[in-house]
């Protein structure tokens, strides 16, 4: 089989995926590379959701990217005008032409005599192979083939319609249709109010409860900004504003946890009618032990005033043939059954990794700087930040990857590998959250380190000094 090679292959043409190719091509214009993509269309998550009211949890001023202002009207944006955002940018910077589409990556094999991976990839004409001497993993972290659906009791005595959110019959229609949603999390958050609108009513089923905090979908300080700044600085700042928010609430948010969930579930209370259980928005956990939904204008809590939406708080004993039968007794008929249960984690888009013929599996491996893996030479994947806008992190990555394939260049070298010289030294999960999804798949994440540069700072401002200012070579990356 005939090999082609490039100096960079990018695997995933979504967010990062492009961003990493914008990169490329401005700090690293003498590489050559291409983008695999696996689907027929570029914008991963955003091409990928298409359920009713999908948008954002992230301001588009940190979840757009630092070179291309975003300028629509919404800094909580819906998913068509996110996907048109990178479908703009990939046209209006040429890097649409370095995607190859309808292109899974099956395994990737390193080779240290060879200084280079080569990859083996299905088409739909048939396996094609690449090679490369750096892969840059971008395939986000979750498996696009299906979502998490728990297993329940009496699933096929069920009449009615069961859809995920991430496979969503276009063709559905909910109008004067009873509605439940599984689900406390961002997606089921999300479909709430958006289904509410014609449905005949809709229940939000929840296991347990979520923080969730109101948020206008307009940033009035952004808007000023733009009315009487050049669009690139107007951007800059606003960005630069939304980051220092983010962090600092963040970190006041897990310094003082107790106070924080109280004024949370007190926020939650002032937007609830006269009356209303705010058990049901009190979680049992901390603040950011899991990510917190971020509702704009209030939409779910206006749609509960209304009284298009219930929120129930029970466990499901079986499917029933109307519905659900919840282990406190009670029951809920249901026309459409909605399954915001969740994603199933995925490692480097499903491909199977080898070095120098042994599988690289996840979970034997430390984080390095956020971006690379211990032991995995020439190797990058990207993760963004589960605190903050998803963009900030995969940002500096692609940039740390050009600050690297320099290095090397300037060096002479063939092999960048980060090497762990303290076996004893303590680590832990990569992601400190308690949601379901991540303890399900812990395996398939590294762990980190408890200092630089194994420890995942989870800080923007704290990256941008070591990606971007601090050396590459620092005792634990060796470039050979």
């Amino acid at each position: 089989m005939q090999t082609e090679y490039f100096d960079v292959i990018v695997v995933g043409a979504g967010l990062s995926g492009v961003g990493a190719g914008y990169w490329l091509q401005k700090d690293c214009p003498q590489k050559s590379f291409c983008i695999l993509e696996r689907r027929a269309a570029m914008g991963g998550t955003w091409d990928l959701f298409r359920y009713p009211g999908v948008r954002s949890d992230s301001d588009m001023f940190t979840l757009g990217y630092a070179f291309k202002p975003w300028s629509q009207a919404k800094a909580i944006a819906d998913g068509p005008a996110i996907l048109r955002y990178i479908q703009d940018t990939a046209r209006e910077y040429g890097v649409d032409r370095k995607i190859r589409f309808g292109q899974h990556v099956v395994s990737a094999a390193w080779s240290s005599a060879e200084a280079r991976w080569t990859l083996d990839v299905d088409t739909p004409a048939g396996p094609v192979r690449y090679a490369c001497s750096f892969l840059h993993m971008c395939s986000g972290y979750y498996r696009y083939e299906a979502g998490y659906t728990p297993e329940f009791a009496g699933v096929d005595d069920y009449r009615g319609a069961i859809v995920h959110p991430q496979h969503w019959p276009q063709e559905l229609d909910v109008a004067n249709r009873s509605v439940v949603i599984i689900g406390s999390g961002a997606t089921a958050a999300t479909l709430a109010p958006a289904l509410a609108k014609t449905a005949r009513h809709v229940t939000l089923l929840q296991r347990s409860p979520t923080y969730m905090a109101s948020g206008p979908a307009r940033d009035k300080i952004a808007d000023a900004l733009r009315a009487r700044l050049p669009p690139q600085t107007a951007y800059k700042l606003s960005r630069l504003k939304n980051t220092l928010f983010s962090q600092g609430s963040y970190k006041f948010l897990r310094a003082f946890p107790k106070f924080s969930g109280r004024y949370l579930v007190r926020m939650a209370k002032r937007q609830l009618p006269d009356g209303f259980d705010v058990a049901h928005f009190t979680p049992r956990y901390n603040p950011w032990d899991q990510r917190i939904c971020l509702i704009p204008d209030g939409d779910l809590f206006r749609a509960i005033r209304k009284g298009a939406l219930s929120v129930r708080t029970d466990t499901i004993a079986r499917f029933t043939a109307d519905g659900l039968l919840l282990d406190s007794g009670a029951a809920l008929q249901a026309d459409v059954i909605v399954m915001a249960t969740g994603l199933f984690l995925q490692a480097f888009g499903g491909a199977r990794l080898s070095v120098d013929g042994a599988p690289v599996e996840t979970g034997d491996h430390l984080s390095y700087r956020g971006a690379m893996l211990s032991d995995v030479p020439n190797f990058a994947q990207t993760f963004g930040y589960t605190n903050a806008s998803w963009t900030l992190k995969a940002d500096l990555i692609a940039r740390y990857v050009c600050r690297l394939l320099n290095a090397m260049d300037r060096k002479g070298a063939r092999i960048a590998v980060a090497h762990n010289d303290d076996p004893a030294m303590a680590t832990r999960p990569f992601v400190d959250f308690t949601s379901g999804y991540f303890q399900r798949a812990a395996r398939l994440l590294p762990r980190q380190g408890v200092r630089a540069p194994w420890l995942l700072n989870q800080n923007y401002y704290a990256d941008r000094r070591l990606l971007l200012k601090g050396p590459i070579e620092d005792g634990a990356m060796r470039l050979v």
